[in-house]
């Protein structure tokens, strides 16, 4: 059963082995074509340094009478000059016999003696004694056999194809194998509440479909608590409204001045806090589309909406530049820090930078600033930059970098916290100008 299961094709570890044994049938076939197309073919006569010619002129001048033998030996030298053929008076002592001339040898037959003479100059030749015991000498030729090269020979053909479709079938199997793990990563970064993003395609092996399932249900039960857990939240903040108003009604009966002023203060700060919260959970739920706006004037109307309440904030950066954002998120979250920089700081600025590939927008104030050791949890939510406990007025509820670090997350963006010297701080966001324009694509 643990065979049948590992060779299941639709498992890992069955589509590995069926990988395997295709690439050693496959180089298996490689190998038996190669053989069969480049298989050495016999030897003919003219790759055997020319002995069958050889022979043939020998033979004649050996059944030829001897008195023939001159004439014949010249017409020989002009029909077959290469081989040189002339009478030799004697055989030189400790000429060897045989050598490397079994194959003449074989073609003069038993009664014709060949011998190596000594080389004259770079042919080598050889002298033959014939059936009467008359010698002749002739040249040797060289041999004209060439040897395939070493990339054109069989073997290395063989070893060349199976280089390349080895490396085929590997990029293959790692790219049949890593591709649902890519899709699982990519979906994994672009995973929103929203419901936008599709979800992850159950395909590939039953381990990746598996996991593909297992991801899908796991994001089904966390979008569905979300959405739970904000329906409960907005159920709580409907059903407090109406003891909210009733309170805000009772409280203009007091006649203490200051004390009606109190209560009413406290309701408006709890009718705040339920607002501010609400809004914080429902702001992964509701993206903005993305549209090309222009980001100075956007900048330069939160600049205007907030000296006309008095406060002093300035504005640098180009008149105009143009990107593609989500104007009311970017504006909502512009205006957290703006909101945040005048109530710690006298004077605030809005700096904008635009280049080839970001946008960065710049919130700089000359309060207290934050310490390093709280600059790592100031965007989570909740979590307040001052040291009070208390939830007044000027300490918040701690969700306006939150609310806005989420904005700036969504559009694909980064936001940090820098210290302005010689005390403030400065907020920086970075989105990136690629996203817009495949927005608008």
């Amino acid at each position: 059963m643990k065979l049948i299961g590992f060779l299941n094709l639709k498992r890992i570890s069955g589509q590995i082995a069926a990988l395997v044994i295709a690439s050693i049938v496959a180089l298996h076939l490689i190998i038996t074509a190669s053989f069969l197309f480049n298989r050495p073919e016999p030897p003919d006569a003219a790759h055997d340094r020319g002995h069958a010619q050889l022979a043939t002129a020998i033979q004649l001048l050996g059944a030829a009478p001897a008195s023939d033998r001159p004439r014949l030996s010249g017409d020989i030298a002009r029909a077959f000059p290469q081989f040189g053929i002339e009478a030799l008076a004697s055989r030189p002592a400790g000429a060897p016999e045989g050598g490397n001339l079994h194959g003449l040898q074989r073609r003069l037959g038993e009664t014709y003696r060949p011998f190596m003479l000594p080389p004259d100059g770079a042919a080598q030749r050889l002298g033959i004694v014939l059936p009467d015991g008359a010698m002749v000498s002739a040249r040797l030729l060289p041999d004209q056999r060439s040897r395939p090269p070493f990339m054109g020979s069989p073997w290395m053909m063989t070893m060349l194809f199976a280089v390349i479709s080895v490396t085929l079938l590997g990029l293959w199997a790692a790219r049949a194998l890593a591709a649902p793990l890519s899709s699982f990563a990519k979906a994994a970064e672009n995973f929103s509440l929203n419901g936008a993003a599709a979800p992850l395609p159950e395909r590939g092996p039953e381990e990746i479909r598996s996991v593909a399932r297992a991801l899908n249900r796991m994001r089904e039960r966390i979008t569905g608590l979300i959405d739970d857990r904000t329906k409960m939240l907005a159920a709580i903040s409907h059903d407090l409204r109406t003891p909210i108003t009733r309170m805000r009604l009772r409280s203009e009966f007091i006649e203490d001045e200051a004390h009606r002023g109190r209560m009413l203060a406290d309701l408006d700060q709890m009718r705040t806090m339920l607002e501010s919260v609400l809004s914080f959970l429902r702001n992964d739920r509701r993206l903005e589309a993305m549209t090309l706006v222009d980001i100075a004037s956007s900048l330069q109307l939160v600049t205007d909406q907030f000296c006309d309440m008095g406060h002093k904030l300035f504005y640098d950066g180009p008149a105009h530049a143009m990107a593609t954002v989500r104007p009311d998120d970017l504006h909502r979250s512009v205006t957290n820090l703006v909101e945040n920089a005048v109530r710690f700081g006298a004077e605030a600025t809005i700096r904008l930078r635009m280049s080839t590939d970001h946008v960065t927008i710049e919130v700089e104030d000359d309060g207290p600033g934050i310490s390093n050791a709280l600059k790592p949890n100031v965007l989570e939510p909740f979590v307040r930059g001052d040291d009070a406990r208390n939830m007044d007025e000027a300490s918040g509820f701690g969700l306006g970098l939150s609310i806005t670090n989420a904005i700036v997350l969504a559009h694909g963006g980064a936001l940090s916290l820098h210290d302005r010297e010689p005390h403030g701080l400065v907020v920086r966001i970075e989105l990136p100008v690629q996203q817009g324009r495949r927005s608008v694509a």
